[in-house]
């Protein structure tokens, strides 16, 4: 992740820190309330949720850097790419929902532990993209490291193959009388 999204390496890193502790705190809070016990199975869950959250971040990113690509700066990239970026992760966060909430109704025992973990994480997940990521990422496109495509921002136009800014050409109009021809 540091290697190749460099700066952005640490948004990532401080929303996966958010989603753990926000994690941790609600398995804290469910254990004596529910009897919730963090087992094997529910660290899997939890271990398979730092790599769904991980993917959100991934989306997202991507989606910015195809809008700098196409020759836009960093602040309308990360507006533009919002909307496409958010629907993928929604989508993608609903499957495992999904699949963790079908889980936890057809098993018994410590695989329940397992989908419920995994269904928790997902939804924290949601949670921590937009809460936390996305106003994030929304504020340092504005710094000057990252607005200025610094190579160590992972946001650098000539390094992810940019094209020239999008302008709008001025058309001359031909001129009409044959004098001024």
């Amino acid at each position: 992740l540091v290697a190749y999204y460099r700066g952005l390496a640490g948004i990532a890193i401080l929303s996966l820190g958010a989603s753990g502790i926000m994690t941790y705190t609600i398995m804290a809070l469910l254990g004596p309330g529910i009897g919730f016990a963090l087992n094997l199975p529910a660290v899997c869950g939890a271990i398979v949720a730092i790599g769904i959250t991980a993917d959100s971040f991934i989306v997202y990113f991507e989606r910015i850097r195809d809008e700098i690509r196409e020759g836009r700066t960093l602040r309308p990239a990360v507006e533009r790419a919002w909307p496409r970026a958010r629907r993928t992760i929604l989508v993608s966060d609903f499957v495992s929902f999904l699949a963790a909430a079908v889980l936890f109704l057809v098993t018994v025992g410590k695989v329940q532990g397992f989908a419920f973990t995994l269904g928790l994480t997902t939804l924290l997940d949601v949670v921590v993209v937009f809460f936390f990521t996305k106003p994030v990422m929304t504020l340092l496109a504005r710094t000057k490291f990252f607005a200025s495509g610094h190579p160590w921002s992972g946001l650098d136009p000539k390094r992810l193959g940019a094209k020239p800014p999008l302008r709008r050409s001025r058309r001359v109009s031909a001129p009409t009388d044959p004098k001024e021809a």
